[in-house]
């Protein structure tokens, strides 16, 4: 039978039909995952969120040149809170009210303490934030997921490194919010677990370098060592006075102080400088995990591979990794996909997730500078 011809109305309805479910397949292979990041990229601590961001994008450029996931790209809406609670407040609000997919890679302990009360209250998945705080681990929160160990666990490793070698006069100098405090009693209850108190305690106020107090507070005590809960401008600050001052003494430093950053900050003067890490490090090619993200940066060409970015690059895997388990990209499909990782590698990192456990690993271990710019793990 000969085909009817199409008349004009008819063809002009086949014609529109067409173009629809050409757009609609096009919007769809558009559409994409928009995930917010509330973190300082400007001021004294600029290095950790612009480190962690590169390494992130990192992984979600390579993703969505393969078709990001269930087609979608995912991408990372950026904005600056230059370590300041107030600010990172009004981020999260705008992200909150701009209804991104969730929040992802938030810097710092006290923005990611005022923030998440704004979280849990919208339901908003709170991903990855930097920061081993357990005010953000307990009480348990559904929506909220960590990827690093605590700095219970860090400053645990640090007292036990240091108590092993037969140094027990141990100072703390820490930042004087939320972040220092979690380190200080992180430090002090691991102390007290062999009978001891800290020689002396002193404090810097966050984004400011005026430490000379705190010098004078800490090397009055003699201490053998000197445990710093601070950010990498700071830490640098109080090392170079208090080896000015006379110190002779050992600096121990949690991972939130950005080790290349403070590596940078001190150049010579950083050797046999400590710092605990909660992921591998990119410079010891020994897990597949590091030949893969340095490889993947040296391709790239603008991301500095470090502990800072290896976090961030690491983040967005088990993220998009949770969001692959989920099937339908929704909030309550990724909280799905992210529990039902368990003890899973990647490439040597091992993640565990579970529906009443949101902390990814427990992993520790501890590098030191060398001085000329270098970390050796």
């Amino acid at each position: 039978m000969t085909p009817t011809p199409l008349n004009r109305r008819q063809f002009s309805i086949a014609t529109g039909a067409a173009l629809v479910a050409g757009f609609h397949t096009a919007q769809a292979q558009e559409e994409r995952i928009v995930l917010g990041q509330s973190a300082a990229f400007t001021g004294p601590a600029a290095q950790l969120g612009i480190q962690f961001h590169a390494g992130a994008k990192l992984y979600f450029d390579l993703l969505n040149a393969q078709g990001g996931v269930g087609r979608r790209a995912i991408e990372i809406r950026q904005l600056d809170d230059g370590y300041e609670p107030d600010r990172c407040v009004a981020n999260t609000k705008k992200l909150i009210d701009d209804d991104v997919f969730a929040l992802f890679g938030y810097i710092g302990t006290p923005t990611s303490v005022a923030a998440l009360p704004l979280a849990t209250k919208a339901r908003m998945p709170f991903f990855a934030p930097f920061t081993g705080a357990m005010a953000l681990r307990d009480p348990f929160s559904k929506t909220t997921f960590h990827l690093r160990a605590s700095y219970n666990d860090e400053t645990a490793l640090i007292v036990k490194q240091l108590t092993n070698l037969g140094l027990k006069k141990i100072a703390v100098f820490y930042q004087n919010d939320a972040y220092g405090k979690a380190g200080l009693d992180g430090v002090t209850l691991a102390l007290a677990a062999q009978n001891l108190k800290p020689v002396a305690l002193a404090t810097v106020e966050r984004n400011s370098v005026d430490v000379a107090a705190a010098v004078a507070t800490i090397n009055a005590a003699a201490p053998d060592a000197v445990v710093q809960i601070s950010a990498y401008k700071s830490c640098a600050a109080y090392i170079r006075a208090a080896r000015k001052a006379g110190f002779g003494g050992t600096f121990y430093n949690v991972s939130f102080v950005g080790t290349q950053a403070l590596a940078d900050e001190l150049g010579k003067d950083g050797a046999g400088v400590v710092v605990s890490q909660v992921v591998p490090s990119p410079y010891n090619a020994a897990r597949p995990i590091a030949r893969e993200f340095v490889d993947a940066a040296k391709k790239a060409g603008n991301v500095q591979p470090n502990f800072s970015s290896m976090e961030g690059y690491l983040a967005a895997k088990v993220f998009a990794e949770g969001l692959r388990r989920g099937g339908k990209p929704n909030r309550e499909s990724l909280i799905v996909g992210l529990e039902s990782i368990n003890d899973q590698s990647f490439g040597g990192f091992a993640v565990t997730f579970s529906p009443t456990n949101h902390v990814a690993s427990k992993f520790v271990e501890l590098s030191m500078l060398t001085g000329d710019g270098r970390v050796r793990t």
